[in-house]
């Protein structure tokens, strides 16, 4: 279906033409129609799908017929929200005197409190700023007569149910405005939302079967954590791709891969959530328009960024969570295009694929380096780690990163590198492919595959030829010598009467102190 075939106004058609939209995804096809009769909807639809067309044109729609009415996005992120800002401002370009503000954390509140006291048409905002303007009584939810809930689950993972209810209730009855609702999943929560706070929704799926993204060919590597940069190394240099996005599990890995990859001449930078909002979207803005190929983040950038053409995904780090693993590889191969990821398995995080497979229902093609022609690189940061000052004495990365962070210190004033010797490899750990054909793992079951990483990365028993460390001998604790049965005594038993004297007269004296507490005797 063609955006012509709808029923849109003129000045809606002009910023769709300028946006370069000229066919519906299958998601626009199937909810535009429903949504564009003013009906309340709960879409289920994967990332990528096209979705933020659907309620953006259905609210400019609307607008373009009484030119009056407010309209509310709340999304679960910073980047989602200004995302979608920058969409909204695209397809509006059919209205010239449309007023679009955005609002979030980790900024001051000067600049959005003056963008809303000049009155705007669209509100875009996450939930704890948009309720800290409720509550100082410069944003009245009443005044929304449409509303939309984008990435709705991830929302409510990340501890937003409550905020979502609490502006709910200061809204208008839902018989009085349009709800639409978006999710990569309709879960109880989100059932339970729909429930209360919408009426009658029209519920549609689009391909809620397909887990991942057909277009994007995904690949894996076994290899060793101390031997895990060396080898992505050698995939950057055989790609060569023009963006690429890598995630780390834990912020200090985020920092270290990017100082690494800049000291071996790849232009990189790092992203996580306890950046400075300003740092940020200049970091995202860059990456945007081509300025940095190379973006290493956390899980924090795993739902919302939208990167135009973005070549290759790296799980540097096998993400602990099998949901993000869906939502790291969807940020390439978005509105029909391809995209490749990648993902290198060491023995830290193996145990995450278990369920990762199990949740997209397939196995991971399996690559080795020497089948795909991979060559050796010279590692010109070899012998560097990266330790904050508040990693633990072995220098292991254990802080992870949090999603709802509205910003902190700059982590600059906590890095350094520090010059240590390579660690020494685990011989228990380590894969030797001389004793193993790891051809057939692609072809094994994903039973026999997990049994298999079981076998090898269990820590090993001691060889029985090596001889254990004599102990030192525990000094002998004198022996304390029991007296005969017959010769101890017992302590002899208060009498009756003492006792009862003893209680009275501590009741008498407590009795005075209370007596002395409230009357001043």
């Amino acid at each position: 279906m063609k955006f012509t075939e709808l029923p849109l106004s003129e000045d809606v058609l002009a910023g769709i033409a300028k946006a370069g939209y000229t066919e519906c995804t299958p998601v626009q096809e199937k909810v535009l129609p429903i949504s564009l009769s003013g009906k309340d909807v709960m879409v289920q639809s994967k990332t990528g799908s096209g979705k933020t067309a659907v309620f953006l044109l259905t609210i400019l729609e609307k607008y373009s017929r009484n030119r009056s009415g407010a309209a509310l996005i709340v999304s679960p992120t910073r980047e989602l929200a200004v995302q979608i800002e920058e969409d909204a401002r695209v397809l509006a370009a059919g209205f010239p005197d449309y007023r679009i503000g955005c609002f979030y954390g980790g900024v001051g509140y000067k600049e959005q409190n003056e963008e809303l006291s000049s009155g705007l048409n669209l509100y875009v905002g996450t939930p704890g700023r948009l309720l800290d303007f409720a509550k100082s009584n410069k944003l009245d939810f009443r005044v929304f007569d449409t509303i939309v809930l984008d990435e709705a689950d991830r929302m409510f993972d990340m501890g937003f149910y409550p905020d979502v209810q609490s502006m709910f209730a200061q809204m208008v009855p839902s018989s009085e405005r349009q709800t639409m609702l978006f999710s990569a999943t309709l879960s109880t929560k989100v059932r339970n939302l729909a429930w209360q706070y919408m009426s009658e929704p029209e519920e549609i799926a689009v391909q809620p079967e397909e887990i991942t993204v057909k277009n994007i060919t995904q690949e894996l590597f076994h290899v060793t954590k101390d031997e895990k940069f060396s080898l992505f190394l050698s995939i950057l240099k055989k790609l060569n791709p023009s963006s690429c996005l890598i995630f780390t599990n834990t912020k200090d890995r985020a920092v270290e891969v990017a100082k690494r990859l800049s000291m071996n001449g790849y232009k990189a930078e790092y992203l996580m959530g306890d950046m400075p909002q300003s740092k940020r979207l200049k970091t995202l803005e860059k990456m945007k328009e081509g300025k940095l190929p190379y973006l290493v983040a956390t899980d924090v950038a795993a739902r919302g960024l939208q990167i135009d053409d973005l070549e290759l995904v790296v799980n540097y780090d096998i993400p602990e969570d099998y949901e993000n693993y869906v939502h790291r590889i969807g940020r390439t191969a978005r509105a029909g295009k391809t995209g490749k990821a990648i993902t290198l398995a060491c023995e830290e995080y193996i145990y995450g694929l278990e369920a990762i497979e199990d949740y997209i229902q397939m196995k991971i093609p399996v690559l080795w380096p020497d089948e795909v022609g991979l060559e050796s690189v010279e590692d010109k940061s070899a012998g560097y780690h990266y330790r904050s000052y508040r990693s633990s004495g072995r220098g292991r990365d254990d802080r992870k990163d949090s999603s709802r962070s509205r910003g902190g210190k700059n982590t600059r004033k906590t890095q350094r590198i520090s010059k240590s010797r390579k660690p020494q490899k685990n011989e228990d750990s380590v894969i030797e492919k001389s004793n193993t054909d790891f051809s057939k793992l692609s072809e094994m079951s994903l039973d026999e595959r997990m049994a298999y990483y079981k076998k090898q990365y269990a820590p090993s028993a001691a060889p029985k030829s090596e001889k254990k460390r004599p102990q030192p001998k525990k000094a002998q604790k004198p022996a304390v010598q029991k007296a005969p049965k017959d010769s101890m005594r017992k302590a002899p038993e208060p009498k009756v009467e003492e006792v009862k004297t003893e209680v009275k007269s501590a009741r008498k004296g407590l009795f005075s102190r209370i007596k002395a507490r409230i009357f001043g005797a």
